[in-house]
């Protein structure tokens, strides 16, 4: 017979053996909680990668394998088919393609085409580029494969030959089908074989502004202006997949290639896109712009609030500069002191960047006169020494009016108020 004192010490070890496991339980699940808190604060999108374009190296990812619908970066293979058709002489640039009725009958975005209209080849590749045209796409996959479908078909067939395991396409657009998906991995994949392939085509995807029947058509791509060596890809919206970006930036001869789907906003993921990538490049020497501001017709329009939206993420400009507090103005008014405004274009890590972007963003000014452009000196606080670029000599309605119309041609800005300049001035 077992003794009393035996089954007792027994019960006493399991009683500490339950405790521990459920102590490590515990432990293991607040850690895995921790975790998910802490990458909640840091991704603004489903999912990311980031890589080297020349080897392909992984530089970082997030759910890079999970799957999504990619909207407009569809229009990535779409390209790359009719890349590859001009470099083997079955079309050319001046090649007049017809609008068939299918095509004019797409949902925007769209040039507007009508059903008969004949276009040629070099403005519906500009207009798919830059106003991410659906019926542009549509009148080339007809013109390539007598159908979207089977042009369809030969994208998902050129995907598997370029190891895109988890894309299928449905059509040419990328407007929405649920049977149309792909990953970060495939996409970025897809962004370094277009490079690669076609060099010469490539450049197309730097296009600023593209006019066509008399409207002009901004790139989408708000980063194309705002992050140092960045040249191309692709933005992506349906309701379905959230705000997507293919993206590819060069500095010191190398180049990065990022995909981030999935994003809340354009804004947020602008920001997680160029944060991904000046971490790609080690983040030294040349800070990204990172202004990425949202649209006009998104929020609250009133200055305060648009500056804010529009500081630079990643610079040491606070939101004090873009909305100076009411005593101050009203300080300036009862002195009678001019008011001396100035827009802020950049934050570079060098300054021939920096006067670079200042100059062109003046020459997207109307009533220029007496205007010029100043590069700031690093301040004491940064982190990283930073070149801004100003344009100076506004009141304050001109300053918010000149901003007004560089974020209509997707040129990022932030107002800033005379406080400021003159505080930097004396630095």
């Amino acid at each position: 017979m077992i003794e009393r004192s035996t089954l007792r010490v027994c019960a006493d070890r399991l009683t500490f053996a339950r405790l521990l496991v459920a102590l490590i339980g515990a432990a293991l699940l607040f850690t895995h909680q921790a975790d998910a808190r802490t990458h909640s604060r840091m991704a603004k999108t489903d999912s990311s990668i980031v890589l080297d374009a020349e080897t392909g190296q992984v530089l970082s990812e997030h759910n890079a394998d999970a799957k999504g619908y990619p909207a407009s970066l569809t229009k990535m293979m779409t390209l790359y088919l009719v890349f590859d058709a001009l470099e083997r002489g079955d079309v050319t640039l001046d090649q007049p393609l017809r609008v068939s009725r299918r095509a004019a009958h797409q949902a925007p975005s769209k040039l507007g085409l009508h059903e008969g209209q004949v276009v040629l080849l070099r403005d519906l590749i500009l207009g798919l580029i830059t106003r991410s045209a659906n019926d542009a796409a549509v009148v080339v996959a007809e013109a390539l494969a007598g159908s979207e479908q089977a042009f369809a078909e030969r994208m998902t067939a050129k995907a598997r030959e370029l190891g895109m395991a988890s894309t299928t396409y449905r059509n040419a657009s990328g407007l929405p089908n649920p049977g149309q998906i792909t990953t970060a991995r495939d996409l970025a994949e897809l962004a370094r074989a277009l490079y690669r392939d076609f060099p010469k085509e490539y450049a197309y995807f730097a296009t600023e502004e593209f006019t066509y029947n008399g409207a002009t058509y901004v790139n989408h791509n708000h980063l194309m202006r705002s992050f140092e060596g960045m040249d191309g890809i692709k933005t992506g919206y349906i309701r379905a997949s959230g705000f997507n970006l293919a993206a590819s930036a060069v500095r010191s001869a190398r180049r990065l290639v990022g995909v981030v789907m999935g994003g809340q906003s354009a804004h947020t993921r602008d920001l997680e896109m160029a944060q991904l990538l000046n971490d790609g490049f080690g983040g030294t020497g040349a800070a990204p712009v990172v202004v990425a501001a949202q649209s006009d017709d998104e929020g609250d329009n009133t200055l305060a609030n648009r500056a804010g939206r529009t500081i630079a993420a990643f610079s040491p400009v606070g939101r004090a500069e873009a909305a100076p507090s009411r005593h101050l103005r009203a300080a300036q008014l009862r002195r009678g002191v001019a008011e001396r405004w100035s827009i802020q274009v950049g934050a570079f890590g060098e300054e021939d960047a920096a006067a670079k972007a200042g100059r062109a963003a003046l020459a997207k000014l109307h009533g220029r006169t007496g205007k010029a452009v100043q590069v700031l000196a690093p301040d004491q606080t940064d982190k990283e020494p930073l070149y801004r670029a100003r344009i100076l000599s506004f009141s304050e309605r001109e300053a918010d009016k000149a901003c007004r119309a560089l974020h209509r041609k997707h040129l990022q800005c932030a107002v800033v108020a005379p406080n400021a300049v003159q505080q930097a001035a004396a630095n």
